[in-house]
């Protein structure tokens, strides 16, 4: 890639951490101009899952009518004292799987139990998850909830975009939310935000077509939105997915690991299924955690740290050993800058 005629940095923000792992994988950033910077948002949903979310579950998980359904990733994630794989080994009921169209198969084979499903992630997760529940309401399934920390992506990126302490110049959306949401979702990036924004898919040549076309726009200072992934994400999304989001959620503000409370940048269950709402059924009270002392994860999901900016990197903070929750799973920026880095400690 040649080299730009700007005497500035430019910051680049991919937001999704399938982006970022093809990014590291590929070495993408070895042929960047020096003077662009890519910058990792908060595109893994294990990541951005609050604290006192996990330390909820853990305790969800000890009692005794309850059989706790969750995604793998969510297994690993350290909480305060504990974690989910610890209360598994300790003989708690947690169960791996694929869909929560599965737990809800579990309830139905196990009605003397409570079946809570682990409701993480973005609108990609979102309509499985709607339907879940909506499947559940129809059939009366009275034991199944979902505990729902669900998180949608426009709010966050205007967050971002306006912060005084993170200078962008252009996004790299998400591909797999954009397919669900469309192209129209994103228009306020350039509308609004007043920055370059590109769509693309997950290949190196969509991922350093996409950068091209940021560094070409933002060269020639025009704010507009590319989309070159349209062999998946169409200019509306995908309207069944939205329907049955907008039926069994509403949109709320949501509290992301190392970024605070987000106005209009989460989903909630709509009182109409209250029913299925795990946090309400079983009161289940959320508290504001902390990390542990030391480590960056707070200021690596925020985009203004890199993981090797953290002492605990690759020492005492290992997949196999994680300390903080961006080395835990496959989309968090601590893994994946861990598997696809040059040195090891």
């Amino acid at each position: 890639m040649k080299a730009i005629s700007i005497d500035r940095d430019i910051r680049i923000m991919e937001i999704c951490g399938t982006h970022t792992s093809s990014i590291m994988k590929s070495g993408i950033k070895g042929v960047l101009p020096s003077n662009v910077k890519l910058v990792t948002g908060p595109g893994c949903p294990v990541c951005v899952t609050p604290q006192g979310y996990i330390d909820g579950a853990i305790e969800l998980s000890k009692r005794t009518e309850v059989i706790i359904t969750t995604f793998g990733d969510m297994i690993n994630v350290p909480g305060t004292y504990s974690s989910l794989k610890l209360q598994k080994a300790l003989g708690n009921d947690i169960r791996v799987i694929y869909s929560p169209l599965q737990a809800l198969k579990i309830a139905l084979d196990n009605p003397s139990k409570e079946i809570v499903f682990l409701g993480i992630g973005f609108e990609t997760t979102a309509p499985v998850t709607a339907l879940a529940i909506h499947k559940a309401s129809i059939q009366k399934t009275k034991n199944f909830s979902v505990f729902c920390t669900l998180k949608t992506m426009p709010g966050i990126i205007k967050h971002l975009v306006n912060s005084e302490d993170l200078r962008l110049d252009g996004i790299l959306c998400p591909g797999h939310v954009s397919t669900i949401i469309g192209e129209r979702s994103f228009k306020f990036i350039p509308e609004q935000l007043k920055i370059p924004a590109v769509i693309a898919g997950f290949e190196e040549k969509d991922v350093v077509s996409a950068i091209f076309l940021l560094i070409d726009m933002i060269t020639k200072k025009e704010n507009k939105l590319e989309n070159i992934y349209k062999r998946f994400v169409q200019y509306d999304g995908n309207n069944k997915a939205k329907e049955i989001i907008r039926t069994v959620f509403k949109s709320c503000s949501a509290n992301w690991r190392g970024l605070g409370n987000i106005e209009n940048s989460g989903l909630k269950i709509r009182n109409e299924y209250e029913s299925f709402d795990a946090e309400k059924k079983f009161n289940i009270k959320v508290e504001e955690k902390y990390l542990s002392k030391g480590c960056l994860c707070e200021s690596i999901l925020r985009g203004n740290k890199t993981p090797e900016d953290c002492s605990f990197f690759g020492k005492q903070c290992t997949p196999s050993t994680p300390i903080g929750v961006c080395m835990v799973s496959r989309e968090g920026s601590c893994g994946i800058h861990y598997k696809y880095h040059e040195f090891r400690l």
